[in-house]
């Protein structure tokens, strides 16, 4: 009998090593499924945030080549309203270099009339002919400054009005009673609804 115990000593000895072996194959089997997994979670995470890289890049580049092409459009804008503005000045300063070309062509005419006038009267043309011409050349006259808004002033048996009339002299009316226009001494004009220039008047006292 005591020659066998150590036998069973022995086997006891071995069941135990074989099952620390045991464990440790399995510590080390689940030390390896952790670091696989470890390394499994650390690779979609680079990925994720690789992909994430990549977009947020794309965004940045679809950012910068909208704001390209809103710079060039303002250049563009800037550039067009630029070049209206001379273009507008040029005409301004040329309408009013050229405002009256209209007027002076339609005086033109009354020009001509004139100066066939005066050679008709260095010939020694009929007075009562040569007057009817003038006469002719003026209502021409004022037929071109009517079409352009020119009126002369009624002013006589008018009331004295300082907006229409300059007065020179005050005088004695039987005929109209006090503030009353009584004779005419300068014309004045009306350039369609502006004063051009008051008439000179002589006005009941």
């Amino acid at each position: 009998m005591k020659e066998q115990e150590p036998i069973q000593d022995n086997i006891n000895t071995n069941v135990e090593e074989e099952l620390e072996m045991s464990d440790n194959v399995n510590q080390e089997h689940t030390t390896d499924e952790n670091s696989t997994a470890e390394e499994t979670v650390a690779n979609e995470q680079q990925t994720s945030e690789a992909s994430s890289a990549e977009g947020s890049n794309k965004e940045a580049e679809a950012l910068r080549a909208e704001l390209e092409e809103q710079q060039q459009r303002l250049l563009r804008a800037q550039a067009d309203f630029d070049n209206f503005r001379r273009r507008t000045q040029k005409e301004k300063e040329e309408l009013g270099k050229y405002a009256s070309a209209k007027l002076i062509t339609e005086l033109l005419p009354v020009i001509d009339n004139f100066e066939r006038a005066i050679a008709s009267g260095e010939q020694g043309t009929d007075v009562s002919s040569y007057a009817k011409g003038v006469e002719m050349i003026f209502r021409q006259l004022e037929g071109v400054l009517g079409n352009e808004g020119l009126k002369a002033m009624e002013t006589v048996g008018e009331p004295f009005n300082p907006e229409f009339h300059q007065a020179i002299m005050q005088v004695e009316s039987d005929e109209h009673e006090e503030g009353i226009v009584v004779e005419e001494v300068q014309k004045g004009y009306i350039l369609k609804d502006k004063v051009l220039r008051p008439a000179m008047v002589k006005v009941s006292g």
